[in-house]
């Protein structure tokens, strides 16, 4: 599924006059995303004899074969068409089946670009789910890197291997049953992640086991749909001396743009054609020329606004950044710790507090009470507005 692209070269065969890579083509047992149309696709597997049939007509399988993705596949008698698409985590993410709530491509392409995943990294995730976010994180460290998933339910562990294998990235991807809420990530994964991905009811619990997982700089994200869970977890990050945290929310708008006929003379009456639009003109035939009427009173131009109906809330996004400790930080804390130096802070200070009291150092003489302003009034009911 994934075209993992060799290491750049500095010999001539990268050079502008180097041949373009061969074409892709579809062969028996491919992966393909059949477009239909604007928001409608379906992800089809190529069978030698099968049959794909919707309302665009049956095309069959063997007139697919040898074809070059990206082609349009015509229904034999010629009438209705397809495209033929290759498959890309983008195009996955709209066709897979949903066993949970999915990620989808503008909160992926934020996470992979602040975990900043390159290829070679090693990253965490849990839990897998449908794998909406897996696919787009094994490309980001294909060919050298790899993905460990962690998932709770194991009948979405069995699906989501199966899904990896057919889709030919189980190479770079390694899913396991494991509950990390309740037993936090393997100990032999300790240092070894460049980044971990969270996406559980309670990520606050694993904050502390995601610190012993990741290496010094290493980035954590948590997905989390409740700003209570949000606070939850930073405060956890806090303690287990993570920094840098930000937490963003991603909500996108669309806009039309259209063309429109618009008055100039606003004392004129409003015509039929202003009300219309360039649009809404279907009388008029196809290669007519456009009337604008009285050149003084009506004039063309491009107009845009905002849709009305936004993005829904999808979930809150905090990333944070593992500190890496100090040179020789470990010895200074114990020569402090065999000082007295850095203990209980609060029963210290309790301490000082506590004999000041005695002392009377804490009860300041009372002050004189200051006397009156001359310009302020002593009565301000007296005056009106």
């Amino acid at each position: 599924m994934l075209a993992c692209a060799d290491a750049p070269s500095t010999t001539a065969s990268a050079s502008l006059d180097a041949p373009p890579p061969p074409e892709r083509v579809v062969r028996d047992g491919d992966l393909v995303v059949v477009v239909e149309g604007f928001n409608a696709a379906v992800a089809e597997r190529v069978r030698s004899g099968g049959v794909y049939a919707s309302k665009y007509g049956t095309f069959h399988h063997d007139d697919w074969i040898g074809r070059a993705f990206g082609a349009r596949a015509r229904e034999r008698d010629g009438r209705g068409f397809v495209w033929l698409c290759a498959p890309t985590p983008e195009l996955w993410t709209k066709v897979l089946e949903h066993r949970t709530q999915i990620l989808y491509a503008a909160d992926i392409s934020l996470v992979c670009a602040e975990m900043e995943l390159t290829p070679g990294s090693v990253v965490m995730e849990s839990g897998t789910g449908s794998g909406s976010l897996t696919h787009a994180l094994a490309r980001c460290v294909a060919p050298t890197g790899r993905v460990w998933t962690y998932e709770f339910n194991e009948t979405r562990v069995k699906a989501a291997k199966e899904e990896f294998a057919l889709n030919g990235i189980s190479e770079y991807v390694t899913v396991t049953h494991r509950d990390i809420e309740r037993d936090g990530f393997p100990k032999e994964m300790a240092g070894r992640a460049d980044a971990v991905f969270l996406d559980l009811p309670g990520p606050h619990k694993c904050v502390g086991s995601v610190a012993r997982s990741l290496r010094p700089d290493g980035v954590l994200c948590s997905f989390s749909p409740c700003i209570e869970q949000v606070q939850k977890t930073i405060l956890e990050m806090k303690k287990h001396g993570f920094a840098d945290v930000k937490t963003v929310e991603l909500l996108g708008r669309e806009y039309d743009v259209e063309g429109k006929r618009l008055q100039r003379d606003l004392s004129a009456p409003l015509s039929k054609a202003t009300k219309v639009g360039w649009r809404k003109d279907t009388k008029r035939p196809r290669d007519a020329p456009v009337d604008d009427g009285d050149d003084n009173v009506m004039t063309q131009h491009v107009v845009t606004f905002p849709r009305q109906r936004l993005q829904s809330h999808t979930a809150y996004l905090t990333f944070a950044r593992l500190v890496p400790e100090p040179e020789g930080w470990a010895k200074t804390l114990a020569e402090r710790s065999k000082n007295g130096v850095g203990g209980d802070l609060l029963a210290r200070a309790a301490e000082v507090l506590q004999r000041n009291r005695r002392s009377g150092r804490d009860s300041p003489a009372p002050r004189a009470p200051k006397a009156p302003n001359k310009n302020m009034l002593s009565n301000p009911g007296e005056y009106s507005d």
